[in-house]
């Protein structure tokens, strides 16, 4: 067998096959069941835009407000609250998310944040209680982080360079799948003047903690976590169970060697896992790139829009039927981007020109409502710009924007601190998101601001500054290894020469398996075996 892959590779640079995605069905199915737990996200997101113009939910938890469509109205810092309570529970599990999966793995932590939503959920449909429905999204929100976390982590770990963006952007397919379907059931509801109108909205937040809770016991361990935590033997067979039906035997031995190899050289420059180290090195560049890669996903906006659209399409002179169907229209309009997205992602552009494209398009529609409203404001076609514009911006930001930040987040970080950087940079962006919820009532609501579409002039203005983040500091990094893309940072390589540069790492994986052929003809034929004789007894509760 060795034999082969040399003799193959070694007149040509070493590189493993572009396959399809057919080919890796059974890979892209495990991180498709994986990635059901952003649709927790999306569910709630939506849920939340559209509660806080229900008639149901205002007569519990609002007011009287002779003055308000429908006779109620919600107070504004109950509002920021509800909203904001979310986030403040995300940003605290992320914080914490990269010692627990460390220490306990990908999957226990996704297990953990089922059990947390779904208690979440409970909470909230089970009280009259302002309080009480503020805790329940303090507990929804802790688990709702380490989904999110965890499910991308996973993803970008599991899948093969060619087809990591892929993978990793179903977070954006499944997160609109639960934003369509949390749309409808609301619009379903919505009209009813008792709780179902908002329990059974929440109720359907069970759906994501059964289906994940369930799926998650045919799902293999992360290899990549396996193999850092020294746990080589298990690293094997969970690459075996997502990679090889693809690979033909040598190659499936070089890609394994290659990993083991990347992790190998890592350990060999620290000797332990610590926090701080993402602030160390050639790491302090790939922690703020992946930092600012998750704020960005903020600064473009979307938070505002996700969060508030059927209450802000209220204030902006739409009735609430209108509102709730609009609201539908957006979403719809964002699952046709995520689709296109992918596509675009996958065969026309890089990750960069993505991101780049995207910060410019967001600005220019926020920007096109902000002056409608400016010039004529109060009209009908004010009122239809806010329709088209925020429609169009949750097109672009899904196909660009949202396909693209998460894929780059995960994989611009190394595998050694990659649950750390990761954890760490979600719980940045939940802050990030965070503020804005609690910040946007004020800027909208008629007793306070008023600003209405107005407020898409600092959200334009926001995506111009990412687009000029993307431009000078985010490289190039399609097609590319995570063991390659630890190589190029370790080396320093500037940001526009990422794309043109070549690496080593598998020519020296190549040269890795000669060597094991040569010394061990007899027995090993498993680059597993062979770092377990390099590294001797060495064992994973050190490396910790």
């Amino acid at each position: 067998m060795a034999n082969t892959v040399v003799g193959k590779a070694s007149s040509v640079t070493a590189q493993l096959p572009e396959t399809s995605l057919w080919a890796n069905r059974k890979c892209l199915l495990i991180c498709s069941v994986v990635a059901i737990a952003n649709m927790q996200y999306g569910l709630d997101s939506a849920c939340l835009a559209s509660l806080q113009a229900m008639p149901g939910f205002l007569m519990v938890f609002g007011h009287k407000d002779a003055k308000a469509q429908g006779g109620y109205a919600i107070d504004t810092t109950f509002q920021q609250l509800i909203g904001s309570f979310l986030t403040l529970g995300a940003f605290l599990s992320s914080i914490f998310a990269g010692a627990f999966a460390h220490f306990f793995g990908r999957k226990p932590a996704l297990w953990a944040a089922c059990l947390l939503t779904a208690l979440g959920a409970a909470i909230q449909i089970g009280t009259d209680n302002q309080a009480v429905v503020i805790f329940g999204r303090l507990v929804l929100g802790i688990g709702n982080g380490f989904l999110v976390t965890f499910s991308n982590i996973y993803s970008a770990e599991a899948a093969p360079a060619h087809l990591r963006a892929v993978m990793v952007a179903l977070f954006s397919e499944w997160v609109n799948i639960g934003s369509i379907t949390g749309a409808v059931v609301t619009n379903a509801t919505s009209k009813n003047l008792d709780k179902t109108s908002y329990q059974i909205p929440l109720g359907i937040q069970f759906i994501v903690p059964v289906l994940l809770s369930i799926g998650l016991f045919f799902v293999p361990e992360s290899p990549r976590y396996l193999i850092n935590r020294g746990k080589l033997v298990e690293g094997r067979k969970s690459l075996a169970t997502l990679r090889g039906d693809s690979l033909s035997s040598e190659d499936f031995e070089l890609e394994l060697a290659e990993i083991v190899m990347g992790i190998e050289q890592e350990k060999k420059l620290l000797s332990t896992v610590r926090p701080m180290d993402m602030f160390r090195g050639s790491d302090l560049r790939r922690t703020l790139l992946c930092y600012g890669v998750i704020a960005t996903q903020t600064g473009s906006g979307s938070w505002f829009l996700i969060s508030y659209t059927t209450y802000f399409m209220v204030v902006s002179g739409l009735n609430i039927e209108q509102a709730f169907k609009y609201s539908i229209m957006k979403t719809c309009f964002g699952f046709v981007g995520v689709n296109v997205g992918i596509y675009l992602m996958r065969y026309v552009f890089g990750r960069r020109s993505m991101m780049m494209i995207g910060a410019l398009s967001q600005g220019l529609f926020l920007l096109g409502m902000a002056i409608t409203a400016s010039t004529v404001p109060g009209t009908v076609i004010a009122q239809n710009s806010v329709i088209a514009f925020v429609s169009l911006y949750m097109f672009a930001y899904n196909c660009f924007v949202g396909v693209a930040s998460y894929p780059v987040a995960t994989e611009v970080v190394s595998t050694r601190l990659r649950s750390w950087t990761v954890g760490s940079s979600i719980s940045l962006g939940y802050f990030l998101a965070w503020l804005t919820g609690f910040c946007s009532p004020y800027f909208i609501n008629p007793d306070r601001l008023n600003w209405g579409a107005k407020y898409g002039y600092i959200w334009a203005a926001s995506n111009f500054a990412c687009g000029l983040f993307f431009f000078f500091c985010l490289p190039e990094l399609k097609g590319r290894t995570l063991e390659e893309i630890d190589e190029l940072f370790e080396r320093r390589i500037p940001t526009w020469k990422f794309k043109s540069t070549k690496t080593n790492i598998m020519d020296d994986a190549l040269k890795e398996l000669k060597d094991q052929q040569e010394t061990r003809l007899h027995d090993a034929k498993t680059p597993v075996e062979l770092v377990e004789h390099a590294s001797g007894s060495e064992k994973a509760e050190k490396e910790s």
